[in-house]
């Protein structure tokens, strides 16, 4: 279920573009250290764990199968990578010294919930039929074609309230 970005962005790594890895990495890297880190709790392990991620990406390139989109696929590996370095580097450690894991993972959670009502808010907040535009896109999994019958329109005017609502989004989301 990949987007045309990531099946042109793979193709263009897997042909040896650097420029595209690059933009693959600028995207990424900051907020997989931010979510290893929550893991490993050390911001140098994290980001050495997550150029881990990126090097694995680039040596396996021609290899590598993106099955949703390369954001899940990169946090799954940069997660796995993360318990792979928790396992190995604290084999004895008494199980009840897994507590601070326990409360990464709750408030990864709760980031996460807070990260999704903001975004829901700003989606609620969008004006009049841009609004109800892109609902009935996103959430309602409508056609523009759907749409436009639905609420009388041309398919050309759903596509222009789309693009609209995303500005806003991005403007409202700005760095989230």
């Amino acid at each position: 279920m990949e987007s045309k970005e990531d099946i042109f962005l793979l193709k263009l790594i897997q042909e040896d573009d650097k420029k595209a890895f690059r933009y693959l990495f600028d995207t990424f890297f900051a907020p997989l250290c931010r979510f290893v880190r929550l893991y490993v709790g050390e911001h140098t392990l994290a980001e050495e764990i997550a150029l881990d991620v990126f090097t694995a990406v680039w040596e396996k390139k021609h290899t590598i199968e993106i099955k949703h989109s390369w954001k899940a696929y990169l946090f799954q590996a940069a997660r796995n990578k993360a318990l792979n370095h928790i396992r190995e580097s604290e084999r004895f450690v008494a199980v009840s010294d897994w507590s601070w894991y326990k409360k990464a993972e709750t408030d990864y959670a709760v980031e996460l919930k807070e990260l999704e009502r903001f975004i829901e808010e700003a989606v609620y907040a969008l004006p009049g039929l841009c609004g109800d535009v892109f609902r009935k896109s996103r959430l309602e999994y409508l056609s523009n074609k759907e749409i436009a019958e639905r609420l009388n329109i041309s398919v050309k005017y759903v596509e222009a309230q789309i693009t609209k609502a995303l500005k806003l989004l991005r403007k409202h989301l700005g760095d989230l």
